[in-house]
This record gives structure tokens, sequence and C-alpha cells, in this order.
């Protein structure tokens, strides 16, 4: 039985002000992706930082994350970032992943 891929919904720091969320199956890949100019949402950036992670099993279930996440204020974000409205999280588990990469 093949294993069911895991989603990650993820949201970017972009230059110390601006948020980016999106889901991916492959969290350094994008991030990387991101971090060199490959992505047209995040190009204008210089500064990227992931600042927050959550992992789901369904890509239906991180879409509909994704989309409630895009929803909110920035001040209602950064309260999630600061964990204040966190659920889910797996930002640790990313910045290992990430720092095993060199990203």
């Amino acid at each position: 039985m093949e294993r069911s891929k895991e989603w990650f919904v993820y949201m970017l720091l972009c230059d110390q002000k601006t948020f980016y969320i999106g889901i991916t199956t492959e969290l350094v890949n994008r991030f990387s992706q991101h971090k060199n100019k490959l992505s047209k949402a995040t190009v204008e950036f210089s500064d990227l930082k992931l600042v927050y992670c959550e992992k789901y099993l369904s890509e239906h279930e991180a879409a509909l994350r994704e989309k409630q996440l895009k929803g909110w204020s920035h001040a209602k974000k950064q309260k999630l970032v600061d964990g204040i409205l966190g659920r889910n999280v797996c930002t640790e588990y990313a910045e290992v992943l990430l720092k095993r990469e060199n990203l």
C-alpha cells in the first residue's frame, strides 16, 4: 500500500512585512523555488523566511486551510505566527528540513 502524501500549508514572511501563504507536498523544494526567484508570487522579494507551517493528510484539507488563512488580516496572521492562534503546527519540523538543505 502506497503511503499518502503529506500536504503542507506554509507561511513566508517576505521582506519583513508581507505574508505569503501556499501549499505543497515538497516543502524544501518549494521553499528553494521561492528563495531562488523561481516563483512568480515571491520574485519581487529579497528576504524570505518560513515563519509558519501546518501539515495535512489531504490536498483538499490543505487547500481549505490555505484559503482560510489568505482571508485573514495581517494582524490575525501575525497572531498565528506568534502562537496565539496555533493549531497543527509543524514549523519546527519544517525549519529542520530547511536547515538540512542549507536554505
